[in-house]
């Protein structure tokens, strides 16, 4: 038996309607602007990053401005942040609206979806970011069994739900839309050593496998596509003891950390025209290092 029907599923019978707003009509459909020859561009766009509070969030979020995008950021418990790289968007001369989401809850979700369009119109371009910290702070003192749900909650079960929020409102879009999520590089060869692998092995491979699954129910209107950042400098590797990074350092063919820009401008790449033919990808961005 076939299995059933998603709740957002993108096929020949569903309707797309028309916008209203001023910037989705003068934008051409995607397979006019792929025949237009795409460019590494997101003037004019809306994109929403989820978790753009700090690290590789921010960075995407004032990426996509740099690049001439409006720009909807999520917080989930770091307000400042937030309202933070708001500013920053904004003194890119941008709009930003800051919204607040737990995407591992439904309704969340929905109301985030809900306030993104009534802010903007339209989405063209989410980006899912958001994930779980089980590496600093408090919650390193958790079980290995709450570390297991946390991330399970916010990295997978909150990437489907705002996927699935991101279609149901792209697929109304005569210009369709972009949908990014966040892996782990190492999901293609499995990790490193220990239960910290295991666990983010657990929950990005499940994004990994999902967006690619994805990408074929809701092409050709909509992309789907995956990042997969290696090493990144963010407040892991500040606090990781020199040693081990060191030793982890040697390990990369570039002999050195990501820094969250070069994440973000992997996502602006994707988010672009430039992409207009890459979809189901992980566009693996970790120095030549072998996973």
């Amino acid at each position: 038996m076939a299995p059933a029907k998603g709740p957002v599923g993108y096929g020949p019978g569903d309707t797309v309607s028309k916008q209203s707003t001023e910037g989705a009509a003068a934008r051409p459909a995607p397979a006019e602007r792929a025949r237009a020859g795409g460019e590494v561009s997101l003037a004019g766009q809306v994109v929403l990053v989820t978790g753009a509070s700090s690290g590789i969030g921010r960075a995407i979020a004032l990426a996509c401005a740099g690049s001439g995008a409006d720009v909807a950021l999520t917080y989930h418990g770091n307000q400042a942040g937030a309202e933070g790289t708001a500013d920053a968007v904004r003194g890119l001369g941008r709009r930003a609206e800051v919204l607040r989401a737990d995407v591992a809850e439904p309704a969340d979700v929905t109301a985030l979806a809900r306030g993104a369009q009534a802010a903007f119109g339209r989405v063209d371009v989410w980006i899912n970011n958001a994930g779980a910290d089980i590496l600093t702070g408090a919650a390193t003192r958790l079980s290995w069994a709450e570390k297991l749900d946390r991330v399970l909650a916010v990295d997978l079960r909150g990437t489907v739900l705002a996927s699935w929020a991101a279609v149901e409102l792209m697929r109304r879009q005569e210009t369709g839309g972009t949908i990014l999520n966040m892996a782990w590089d190492h999901v293609l060869g499995g990790g490193t050593k220990g239960e910290y692998a295991e666990i983010f092995c657990a929950a990005k491979g499940g994004v990994y496998s999902f967006s690619r699954a994805l990408a074929r129910t809701v092409a050709p209107h909509i992309r789907v596509n995956v990042l997969g950042p290696g090493w990144v400098e963010t407040a892991y590797g500040a606090e990781l003891d020199p040693a081990v990074k060191a030793r982890i350092t040697d390990a990369i063919p570039l002999k050195r950390w990501a820094h969250p820009e070069e994440i973000a401008a992997a996502a602006v790449f994707l988010a672009s025209d430039a992409a207009s033919y890459i979809t189901g990808q992980m566009l693996v961005i970790n120095g030549g290092a072998v996973t």
